[in-house]
């Protein structure tokens, strides 16, 4: 057989840890919601009536916000799992002042100042 690919072998034990990893590829275990939320694979579970609504309503508060911004954080947050704290607060300056440049980052502070809601359109 195939060993798991795409990274599966780096990123199932860090958030599993490897007992469980190995439990899981090695004895072909399966996992319910519950316990994929206690491992960390997941970070909700919702009942499957309410699952259209819930990735519907996700989906447009993650599209209103800053999404140039979430990228930068995701690059960081993937980055950062195999570098030093050093490194890492060097990467988050370089992705900060990114980030700052951008006209979410304007927008952001001006309805800040105005005491109003943002209006983010991913530039």
């Amino acid at each position: 057989g195939l060993i798991p690919d795409s990274g599966g072998t780096w990123l199932l034990p860090r958030l599993a840890g490897r007992a469980r990893a190995n439990a899981l590829y090695l004895l072909d275990e399966k996992v319910t919601a519950a316990e994929a939320l206690e491992m960390g694979l997941i970070s909700r579970v919702v009942d499957a009536g309410q699952l259209e609504e819930v990735v519907r309503s996700t989906a447009e508060r993650l599209a209103s916000m800053p999404t140039k911004g979430f990228g930068l954080y995701k690059k960081a947050v993937m980055m950062g799992a195999g570098q030093s704290l050093e490194k890492q607060l060097e990467l988050e300056a370089v992705l900060q002042a990114e980030a700052g440049k951008t006209e979410d980052y304007r927008e952001g502070v001006a309805a800040f100042l105005e005491k109003r809601m943002p209006n983010f359109t991913g530039q």
